[in-house]
């Protein structure tokens, strides 16, 4: 059993006992354990066979590592079975849905007996929801939008997500006997937002059959729904559907350019090469006679080469979507895109003075371990009560943790920042005073979310106009899966962020990815500075960057179109634009 699966199940442990009520310290063990073990780089299952003791492990308590033990040793956990028993474990998929926790998935049931989405949906029809304590009309509108959104997203899953099952596959895969080439493929290859199936491509030396029944052995394979000797395709235990085509060398270039798509680059190249006389398939590019049939094959072995020979530099996978990309390629107008290493600086992270994990000290060192030149701190305002937001007293208090800090940890900068909440009324919940003083400033919807689009748009941009605003964080303020964007016309937010030489977010979180790559690339047009951040509240949240830097190469993002792209004394200089 593979992290993703333990951490998995341990989620669902703490979902259920949210729901039967337990004792709250009980249910956050099971939500910090599920948490850690998602973010493990070392496979637990080698941890255990080498006797290592799980405790060690940040939030693993003895309860939880036996547990893990009990999983990967039998395959089943014996306390979700009891819980099951006792609390239907289809309600864990309720709580998926916006505006539905633990508490209200179990007033659901234990009221009116609903234990599904079609039940659920039964339910919110027939006007017996929106009479329960703690829903009302509205509540019910919004439930029967999250259920039809959660139907659109069944079968696709988060980028992350994509990474975690696959990750041991291809450990796996690398086993097999007779491997030469193992390639990745499909809109993960193109680093999509969220991902359905998989796609593996390989080349072998011998019998490709020994490396389709190597992948069909892979012990989280649930089902096997083809195999032969040179494809097989399984569905994973709780994910993807998985393909792996065996394929000659001479083809795994034009191989790999055809599953990765998209569909529309490819009917593109292909009434491109049309054009010349040429042919393109997964098995290459061939001379077409005058007969019209399929002659001397001219490319196939490498992307490069396919590219080539139809009048092409390589182009990146994250730019194929048929958005210009193979005019700017003819014309040599590529854009040389923006990667992790240019990143010098942390502009949206959070301190344990409001809902973050670390220290100033602390966040400041995992910064600087990773290579960056700077750091913003940036807890939140009251209004976010959740999150412990800071009050202006707390704000002026936190300068002087910052000013040790500074003191403390050498080598990189420390600014003083804030994720200000736009109020409904677009003014900023904090004093001018002390904004003023601040070196930046992050503004960011949490409330009121349910806005008309007029008043959302009118509200962002009077915070825009704020003179001391710098970044709009999670403009659209959509979860992935969970959480439709707000209404906003973005068109109008991002001329004001031009306007005001404000800079908007790709907040990095794997959940989040906002802004969508196409109104990043209208900010790009726009001349609107970007920042990829992480919104760190933990230290591994640093290392999620990579997402934010997929979706600015998607975007056509260079390294001058990145905020925190800039150098520390960079950086500072453009805050002088407006502070002096």
């Amino acid at each position: 059993m593979e992290n993703f699966e333990i951490a998995r199940i341990l989620g669902e442990v703490a979902d259920l006992l949210e729901i039967q009520g337990a004792n709250s310290f009980r249910v956050r063990a099971y939500r910090n354990a599920s948490r850690a073990v998602a973010q493990l780089t070392r496979p637990l299952a080698e941890m255990v066979e080498g006797n290592e003791d799980l405790t060690e492990l940040p939030d693993i308590g003895e309860t939880v590592a036996a547990n893990i033990v009990e999983l990967l040793e039998t395959g089943t956990l014996q306390r979700l079975e009891e819980l099951g028993r006792e609390i239907p474990i289809s309600l864990v998929e309720l709580t998926r849905l916006e505006g539905i926790g633990p508490k209200k998935a179990a007033r659901l049931w234990k009221e009116l007996d609903v234990t599904d989405l079609e039940q659920l949906e039964a339910a919110v029809k027939a006007g017996r929801v929106e009479t329960l304590p703690g829903f009302g009309p509205k509540s019910a509108a919004k439930i029967l939008a999250a259920i039809d959104e959660r139907r659109k997203q069944r079968g696709r899953m988060l980028l992350s997500e994509a990474e975690a099952f696959l990750t041991p596959l291809l450990r796996h895969m690398e086993k097999a006997p007779g491997l030469d080439r193992l390639e990745v493929a499909g809109s993960y290859r193109r680093r999509r937002e969220t991902i359905g199936d998989l796609d593996l491509l390989v080349t072998v030396k011998g019998e490709g059959a020994r490396v389709v029944d190597h992948f069909a052995s892979y012990p989280a394979v649930e089902r096997i729904t083809g195999q032969g000797d040179t494809k097989g395709s399984v569905v994973l235990r709780s994910g993807p559907a998985v393909d792996l085509r065996v394929v000659p060398p001479e083809s795994l270039g034009s191989a790999l350019l055809y599953f990765t798509g998209s569909k529309e680059h490819n009917v593109e190249l292909r009434t491109q090469a049309v054009r010349d006389g040429l042919k393109v398939s997964e098995w290459g590019i061939f001379r077409v006679t005058e007969e019209g049939e399929e002659g001397e094959r001219i490319a196939g072995r490498t992307e490069e080469e396919c590219y080539r020979v139809l009048g092409l530099p390589w182009i990146p996978p994250e730019l194929r979507e048929n958005r210009g990309e193979i005019e700017a390629a003819r014309k040599g107008a590529l854009p040389d895109l923006v990667t992790v290493k240019h990143l010098r600086g942390e502009v949206h992270a959070h301190t344990d003075w409001s809902d973050g994990a670390l220290s100033v000290r602390e966040l400041a060192e995992a910064c600087l371990a990773r290579g960056l030149q700077y750091l913003v701190v940036t807890d939140h305002t009251p209004a976010v009560g959740v999150a412990g937001g800071l009050t202006a007293k707390r704000v002026r208090a936190q300068w002087d943790a910052i000013e040790r800090a500074r003191e403390k940890v050498e080598g990189i900068r420390i600014f003083r920042g804030l994720e200000v909440d736009i109020l409904k009324d677009g003014s900023l919940d904090m004093e001018d005073e002390v904004l003023d003083e601040l070196d930046f400033v992050i503004v960011a919807v949490h409330t009121y979310m349910a806005l008309d689009k007029s008043e959302m748009t009118e509200r962002v941009v009077r915070a825009l106009r704020h003179p001391a605003v710098d970044l709009l964080a999670h403009p659209t303020g959509r979860l992935l899966n969970r959480r439709e964007p707000y209404g906003i016309d973005m068109e109008t937010v991002l001329h004001a962020a031009a306007e005001q030489d404000v800079a908007v977010e790709i907040n990095s979180s794997p959940r989040r990815l906002d802004l969508s790559d196409v109104h990043l690339a209208r900010a790009r047009e726009l001349g609107v500075p970007v920042a990829i951040t992480t919104d760190a509240h933990k230290a591994k949240d640093l290392d999620n960057a990579r997402y934010g830097v997929d979706q600015a190469r998607r975007a056509w993002l260079e390294r001058d179109d990145v905020l925190n792209a800039r150098t520390a004394t960079q950086f500072a200089k453009w805050l002088r634009r407006r502070h002096g």
